[in-house]
């Protein structure tokens, strides 16, 4: 109440106080474009809020809140359509942005005072409004605008805002902050949420934007190469997300991201993709990193955008893997000797992968589609062989040369570097068993001649391995590296043993246990007095310590240096055991024929043959033979060379090889009884299987090779045969197993 406890009647307090002194002046102020500074000094302010808070208050009949509510409301609503309106139709007539601009300034005025309206009416606001449940009169004010205003304005806005964004589009120079508000006026129509923005501009916006970049597609994408095309889509991309940011509503950019990327990618993506002179194969061809960099993102964006370019990329790895293959294949046309050592055809092949894992990794961010597109690749041409030998042998001589002392010369690093780059290669293969026992011969031969530059540079390899398949598959590789460590442990106390003898040979054993090492020939040499007392003399000694073990000799992998003298030189001569044998059996300059040698010997033909052929046809002929010639025959004889002369004193005497470089009916023995356990396992674990489901599933299990349906029926058969399954009595196609 006021001092004077004077009743404030409703004509009097709203027409000579609020409208006066409050209404009237704030909508003179707006009408003349004041916004900064104070509207009211705090005594004004005090004075109308005074007069609405009696009127508020008083008792009935003179409580004048609903009054004061409803003269609020039309008010608001008399000032926007006497002024407002009018207006900014007189604008819209113009054109867009003047439209804006009034459209800016009216909605400015408005927030203003509905501030200060709120301010006035506090008291109202705070009980009378509340205890009512009527709309705020911030809300009623706002709903006052849109009924009014917004409702009449919606559309003309709509189309000048896309109208300047269209124009923005094409490079014109803009008023972002006319967009930047009139959304906001839109996003406020909503009342708390964004339904009145997504109806009526979002929703335009986005049709708009599609029939836009429709029509630069349909222009772009026959004017500009494949990369031109991926700049520009690029650009657009980055140029609606900063818009978005600039002047909409966040929730807009996927919206408006996804429009454009179905419009300038997703609907041309097999065209780009294609593009004769520069689709994908061309970028890959020509090393365009920066140019697959951007593909690769731009169809990353789409869903399940990268399967086509990863199927055209697998398609192109494919094909520069197939031209290594018919590069070896014109070499072998060229009349080039078919063997299976061909560390050019290898080279290539890591060089291939080395080039194109670098560009998964690099231009495609090591993605898993593109990473099994590779993987695809590689297995589609690595397990095609070219010639007589497997690429998995090809591999596996590589590495030998690698790792054996004169094969690559290479330091410790690139060492290490190689045999990653021949392992990840050996990922690839299907007949991974087949590699293991190739390598296995290698790494033997290795071993046993004491040619393998460094035992660390053997565990590396054999722990790559293991990485790659598993501790069963590297159980013999790691069980014979423990052999000759356990060897070099009993080599000294069987030194002192051979002191002790008083033995002339320099003599050493290496024992091998079976199980790991590949299967080797046991020739029955007839091995001369002195060497048959050192084999005697380890034997007993062995036997002392390992009564359970027994001892087998395999002298075609043991190997000697012969003290040799022709003439006035003397040489050592590096030879295999055997072909000691038979220099021990010519001595003294004994002539001797070659049935004679045979029966001293006690040599089959497949052995003497290329023992004789190394001494007495290779390179140092260190034995005569007549006839002089390059056969040998069984009627030849052989005599020490007295004419033997040589500039080096150590000589290395190689022999022809006489086995196999691998067991390939061993490997396939391993396969049957792999095939068998995992049938075995998986019929264990099922009880009953039809034919197509246990062969699918042994498929999957065997991780080291892939047999042929043929071989896994084979299999069943003998299974059947032995009573562990047996076929289903109501229908032959399906199996049980037998407990």
């Amino acid at each position: 109440m006021t001092d004077d406890n004077k009743i404030i009647t409703l004509q009097d307090g709203w027409d000579n106080k609020i409208k006066s002194n409050a209404i009237d002046v704030l909508e003179d102020i707006l009408d003349t474009g004041l916004k900064s500074g104070k509207f009211f000094s705090n005594k004004n302010y005090i004075e109308v809020y005074t007069v609405c808070y009696d009127m508020c208050t008083q008792r009935a009949p003179y409580n004048h809140s609903q009054q004061l509510y409803t003269r609020h409301g039309e008010t608001i609503q008399a000032y926007l359509e006497t002024k407002v309106l009018p207006a900014i139709q007189e604008k819209g007539s113009s054109g867009g942005v003047p439209l804006l601009e009034e459209l800016k300034f009216r909605w400015e005025n408005h927030t203003i005072m509905n501030k200060w309206y709120s301010k006035f009416f506090t008291y109202l606001d705070r009980f009378y409004v509340k205890h009512h449940s009527l709309p705020s009169l911030s809300q009623a004010g706002l709903t006052a605008f849109k009924t009014n205003i917004y409702e009449h304005v919606k559309v003309g806005a709509k189309d000048a805002i896309i109208e300047l964004i269209d124009k923005e589009r094409d490079g014109e120079i803009i008023k972002k902050d006319l967009i930047l508000n009139t959304v906001k006026l839109y996003e406020a129509m909503g009342m708390g949420s964004l339904e009145t923005y997504n109806n009526d501009l979002e929703a335009k916006l986005l049709e708009s934007t599609r029939e836009y970049y429709a029509k630069k597609r349909a222009e772009w994408i026959v004017t500009d190469s494949t990369p031109e095309y991926l700049i520009k889509a690029e650009q657009v991309l980055n140029e609606e997300s900063n818009r978005v940011k600039e002047y909409l509503n966040t929730g807009t950019e996927p919206k408006l991201l996804k429009v454009v990327e179905e419009e300038v990618l997703e609907k041309v993506e097999s065209a780009l993709l294609e593009k004769e002179g520069s689709g994908c194969k061309v970028l890959l061809a020509n090393d365009k990193s920066e140019d697959l960099q951007r593909m690769f993102k731009l169809f990353a964006r789409l869903e399940d955008g990268l399967r086509p370019m990863a199927e055209i990329v697998q398609q192109f790895i494919s094909s520069m893997g197939h031209e290594v293959l018919n590069q070896r294949q014109a070499r072998l046309d060229a009349g080039e000797k078919d063997k299976n050592d061909d560390p050019t055809f290898v080279k290539a092949l890591l060089a291939l992968h080395e080039k194109y894992l670098g560009v998964i990794r690099t231009d495609f961010d090591g993605h898993s589609v593109f990473q099994k597109a590779l993987k695809d690749a590689f297995v589609d041409f690595v397990n095609k062989n070219v010639g007589n030998y497997t690429n998995a042998e090809f591999m596996s001589t590589f590495c030998d040369r690698v790792l054996k002392s004169g094969g690559e010369k290479l330091n410790e690093a690139e060492v290490e570097d190689n045999l990653e780059k021949v392992v990840q290669l050996f990922s690839y293969l299907t007949e991974k068993d087949r590699f293991a026992e190739i390598y296995r011969t290698h790494l033997a031969k290795r071993l046993l001649n004491q040619r393998s530059t460094s035992t660390d540079a053997e565990k590396v390899m054999i722990a790559k391995l293991k990485m790659q398949c598993g501790t069963q598959f590297t159980a013999k590789l790691e069980g014979m590296l423990n052999d000759l460590a356990v060897g070099s442990d009993q080599k000294s106390e069987f030194d002192s043993k051979m002191r002790e003898e008083n033995l002339k040979i320099d003599f050493g054993v290496q024992v091998l246990t079976g199980g790991f090492w590949p299967t080797y020939l046991y020739p029955e040499v007839a091995v001369p007095p002195d060497m048959n007392r050192c084999l005697e003399t380890f034997k007993d000694w062995h036997t002392k310590r390992h009564q359970q073990r027994k001892l087998k000799w395999v002298f075609s992998q043991g190997n000697a240096t012969v003290k040799a003298v022709y003439g006035k030189k003397t040489y050592d001569l590096q030879v295999t055991t055997l072909q000691a044998i038979a220099l021990n059996a010519l001595n003294n300059g004994k002539t001797m024929t070659y049935t004679e040698l045979k029966e001293t010997l006690n040599l089959e033909d497949p052995i003497l043959q290329p023992l004789m052929h190394s001494l007495s046809c290779g390179k140092y002929k260190v034995v005569s033979k007549s006839p002089s010639n390059k056969k040998i025959l069984t009627t030849d004889k052989f005599v020490a060379n007295s004419k033997f002369s040589c500039n080096m004193r150590k000589i290395r005497i190689p022999v022809a090889i006489v086995e196999a470089s691998h067991n390939s009916k061993r490997v396939d023995e391993d396969r049957g009884a792999s095939i068998e356990a995992s049938i075995v396992r998986i019929m264990k674990a099922r009880k009953t299987l039809k034919h197509q489901q246990l062969q699918a599933e042994v498929l999957s299990q065997l991780a080291f090779f892939k047999p042929n349906p043929r071989a896994i029926k084979k299999r069943i058969e003998s299974l059947i045969e032995r009573e562990y399954l047996e076929r289903s009595e109501d229908d032959t196609n399906v199996y049980n197993y037998l407990a």
